[in-house]
């Protein structure tokens, strides 16, 4: 072989060498730019999820934030309207009270609702001897029905007749503009066992108090429905 053989071959050896080098290097730039865009993609989507991750937990507190705000301005409803009824039924017995003023002012009437008032009382005492406790005013009118009292009581209870004292202390007078804000009584009686132990509040506000308590439920139905009630 001689010199040009061995050249031609060597060449032949370099391109394709050369040929192989390249091949091989395309081979790894392609390579390369498939775990690029396949990196990049992971990255992007990485960043997706992470952004989706974000956006939910954010809609999250946005709703639980709304589901708060609702829930605040539905009970601060529930409020102003219970207070709304609660001012209704107040003001109704606030009426009631007022009307309670009109039953002394007939004294045939308000005299023999105080002498059932103190049967009553008395009844539910049983005692020989009460202490009995009125509005100044109403101490002429409790002594006019004082006898006829005890002989109605002693008869119904079948007992001597009870002693009655009237106490020197009055209850509060009857409410007015001098004194709106201060204690007062409609009217009716209070009777206590001697030695103070038993009381019978007997006064026409009490009765009021314990009136509207057990009505309530029915006031409040009647008023605002079966919801209310």
């Amino acid at each position: 072989m001689n010199d040009a053989d061995v050249s031609k071959q060597i060449q032949q050896m370099v391109r394709f060498i050369r040929q192989e080098a390249e091949e091989k290097s395309n081979e790894i730039s392609v390579s390369a730019e498939e775990e690029f865009n396949i990196e990049k993609l992971q990255l992007v989507e990485a960043e997706k999820k992470k952004i989706r991750q974000e956006y939910e937990k954010k809609e999250k507190q946005v709703e639980i934030r709304k589901k708060i705000e609702y829930s605040m301005q539905l009970n601060a409803s529930r409020i102003k309207v219970l207070q709304a009824q609660d001012d209704v039924v107040n003001a109704m017995k606030e009426s009631a009270s007022k009307y309670l003023l009109n039953v002394n002012r007939d004294h045939h009437v308000y005299k023999k609702l105080l002498k059932d008032l103190i049967v009553q009382s008395l009844i539910r005492l049983k005692e020989p001897a009460v202490l009995l406790r009125c509005r100044k005013e109403d101490v002429h009118l409790v002594e006019s029905v004082l006898d006829s009292t005890k002989e109605e009581y002693a008869s119904k209870a079948n007992v001597h007749p009870p002693e009655i004292f009237i106490d020197n202390v009055h209850l509060p007078p009857a409410p007015s503009h001098h004194n709106a804000h201060g204690p007062f009584c409609s009217g009716g009686v209070v009777l206590a066992s001697r030695d103070g132990k038993i009381v019978c509040e007997n006064t026409l506000d009490a009765r009021l108090d314990v009136a509207f308590r057990k009505k309530l439920p029915e006031i409040r139905k009647w008023l605002f429905g079966q919801a209310a009630a």
